[in-house]
């Protein structure tokens, strides 16, 4: 591997996340969000909605900026087996005071227990609530953008077929960071980081077939969207890649999908990084992902400015 000094550094340090110990890996994970800062400023509010049947979220708010405000639904990532709401605080107060908006981070629900398509189900269950609520929420309608991480990438690219599809809540655009689209794992990054730090090959074997648990049948688009014929009509994207990750090469392709259906895309691989090492805040390369992720969004839902 080729690693970013600043990273390389940090890598002793990383907790153990891989997913064949699924139970201790939840643990840890659910330790560090604990770890995390929580706090949130006085210019910004956080509220907790449940949704549909019951799908946790929380909103995110700056305070003193008028209505109506763009929306960025948030989706954790964690292998489609773990993570949640409490992870997202910092990066969700971040988007909600520098683009500004309103920030909806969703507590879907987790694979083995719910396997495909519970989550998705979630997703779009979020994404129609905060169209229909968009009044108390202060939300424009029309520039609501999904930002997913990892599985929470697959899970927004996936959302986004859906509404194409059924016709709607309509999406401006869509952030896929690491995104986990493709359940073969036969790419070449795919096959050749099988030692690297936070998620590896055999994480990803893991975690589909924990996410697919009980499918039979032809795998759909909707659970993974690299199997997808048509991706016309879908969002303008944001698509960013780490250089020694397993999902490097599926990220790459679905950029690459995209942009031959005609979606514009913005595609960057950060040289150096690892799968979600923009976690680890203080390195330059992680400082820049966040800004320029930042950046592709508030021109995306604010385009005046």
């Amino acid at each position: 591997m080729h690693l970013d000094p600043e990273l390389a550094a940090a890598v002793p340090a990383l907790p153990d996340l891989h997913i064949h110990d699924l139970d201790g890996a939840r643990t840890r994970m659910a330790d560090l969000a604990a770890n995390a800062p929580q706090e949130v400023p006085g210019e910004v509010t956080a509220t907790d909605h449940e949704v549909g049947g019951g799908v946790p979220v929380r909103v995110f708010r700056p305070s003193d900026v008028p209505d109506p405000l763009p929306a960025v639904l948030l989706l954790h990532g964690g292998g489609f087996v773990m993570g949640g709401v409490d992870s997202l605080t910092a990066q969700a107060v971040d988007l909600c005071s520098h683009l500004p908006a309103v920030v909806v981070a969703v507590d879907y629900r987790l694979a083995p227990e719910h396997p495909y398509p519970a989550a998705l189900w979630d997703c779009e269950a979020v994404l129609g609530w905060t169209t229909s609520e968009s009044g108390s929420l202060g939300v424009d309608t029309t520039r609501i953008a999904v930002y997913g991480m990892s599985a929470g990438g697959g899970l927004a690219a996936a959302l986004t077929l859906l509404v194409r599809d059924r016709g709607g809540p309509p999406v401006r655009f869509q952030v896929l960071d690491a995104p986990e689209v493709d359940d073969r794992v036969e790419t070449f990054s795919a096959r050749t980081f099988d030692e690297t730090p936070l998620w590896n090959h055999a994480d990803a074997v893991l975690s589909w077939r924990h996410y697919l648990r009980g499918w039979n049948g032809d795998v759909p688009a909707y659970a993974a969207p690299a199997r997808a014929d048509d991706l016309s009509g879908l969002p303008a994207a944001y698509v960013s890649v780490y250089e020694n990750d397993p999902l490097r090469d599926e990220g790459l392709a679905y950029a690459s999908g995209l942009l031959r259906a005609g979606v514009p895309v913005e595609l960057h691989l950060f040289p150096g990084t690892f799968h979600r090492s923009a976690v680890l805040t203080g390195a330059a390369v992680s400082q820049r992902q966040t800004t320029e992720t930042r950046d592709a969004l508030r021109r995306a839902l604010h385009p005046a400015t």
